[in-house]
């Protein structure tokens, strides 16, 4: 699975390079014309059965298909990064739970069993908050993602722990709290309340993710409760037991986080009141605070 989550792309954007752009051609060819798919055009895996949708691969093709679009102005890889949310979507998101599975293939089909991991549901919403950037406004499709990622982000905000982070399996208070998972949730969540996607009330509980993640951070720079990778599996065994570490594999996620955290605390549109002993944090919208 070819994967940049389109960086390199942001990175032409700005300090144009023919180099970097015959490596992007590359993997958008590779992408576009080559990556197996389902009859459908689904990105799709081979693996561990056969014709397997992933949640993780809304992140690792969306992005990338996103940015060049952007690049390009070739309205058909925005196109095929909608196809993707919503098809994909189709297969692995549950509407009554709001959340992700982690996989789905063609063997279980409609029996399959969900397991709705912290970081895959982080690579969903994330992939869609990077579509919803620089996706036009007026494009086929677009309300389509906004409401899978608005009730997405409506499910997660449910589910956050007490603590400020989210559980590795999301329903399951029982599994551990997890950072980088926790890391992507607070990014995305606070992104949508910037960029007017979701109502301001949701900054509060970005906020209350943002100021449980800065503990994990170390003094060396390590991030620590990390799950190790995890593949698509179809037992809470195999989730219960993924192993956690402190790790710099996941510190760009929650500097990401960290920059859209600060983004919100700046944001003209808003007031944020900072909360008293045994309060909460209020975000409110400037132009009410004034019109009173």
């Amino acid at each position: 699975m070819w994967c940049n989550r389109g960086s390199v792309e942001k990175i032409q954007k700005r300090y144009p390079d023919p180099r970097f752009r015959e490596w992007i051609d590359t993997i958008a060819d590779y992408i576009y014309n080559k990556q197996y798919r389902l009859r459908d055009r689904t990105i799709a895996r081979q693996r561990p059965q056969p014709q397997s949708l992933w949640a993780d691969d809304l992140y690792m093709c969306i992005p990338f298909l996103a940015q060049m679009g952007s690049l390009t102005g070739d309205k058909k890889y925005y196109e095929d990064a909608v196809r993707q949310v919503v098809q994909l979507s189709a297969r692995l998101f549950d509407q009554q739970t709001g959340l992700y599975d982690h996989g789905w293939n063609v063997n279980s089909a409609a029996d399959d069993p969900q397991f709705y991991w912290g970081r895959a549901n982080g690579w969903c919403i994330m992939a869609m908050a990077e579509l919803l950037s620089v996706l036009p406004e007026n494009f086929e499709g677009r309300d389509k993602v906004l409401a899978l990622y608005r009730r997405h982000a409506q499910a997660l905000v449910h589910l956050q722990d007490g603590t400020g982070l989210w559980h590795n399996l999301l329903d399951q208070p029982r599994s551990y709290l997890e950072t980088s998972a926790s890391a992507i949730f607070v990014y995305s969540i606070a992104k949508g309340v910037n960029e007017g996607w979701l109502s301001h009330i949701y900054g509060s509980a970005a906020l209350a993710g943002w100021n449980a993640l800065a503990t994990k951070v170390t003094e060396s720079g390590e991030v620590c409760d990390i799950v190790e990778g995890t593949t698509l599996a179809h037992d809470n065994v195999y989730y219960f037991n993924r192993g956690k570490s402190c790790t710099t594999n996941f510190h760009g996620t929650v500097m990401r986080a960290g920059s859209e955290i600060i983004r919100l605390l700046n944001n003209p549109r808003f007031v944020i009141e900072s909360p008293v002993p045994n309060s909460t944090i209020h975000v409110k919208l400037r132009a009410d605070i004034q019109s009173k």
